[in-house]
């Protein structure tokens, strides 16, 4: 069987949850932790993202990483909760990661 690159040959250790103190350490994170799912190589899929508002506030963060073949990959960051849910290739919820420090929307963050 050829590795085309595309494939991750074994996964590499990615910061803990705990490290995450900004937006840019948690879209980092969730980019890793998708890519680990399906052992693709981070280098070689973006991540794609979407604010979530509720009542016009900002409530959270979706995040998509399009794979090979029509995979497709999600997470949801929950501001309210300061969780993050993980979605595999079918859609199924398949970890839940509670951040210990509280993070900002970007709306939030600028109004502080």
């Amino acid at each position: 069987m050829c590795n085309s690159g595309l494939f991750r040959t074994k996964r590499d250790m990615s910061e803990p949850a705990s490290l995450i103190r900004s937006l840019d350490d948690l879209r980092r994170y969730v980019h890793r932790e998708l890519c680990a799912r399906e052992n693709l190589l981070a280098e070689q899929f973006t991540m794609t993202e979407m604010p979530l508002v509720r009542k016009s506030r900002s409530c959270g963060i979706q995040f998509s990483l399009q794979g090979p073949r029509s995979v497709r990959l999600g997470a949801i960051w929950a501001s309210d909760h300061n969780t993050i849910y993980f979605y595999d290739a079918r859609g199924e919820r398949y970890r839940k990661v509670q951040l210990q420090q509280r993070l900002l929307p970007d709306r939030q963050r600028a109004a502080a």
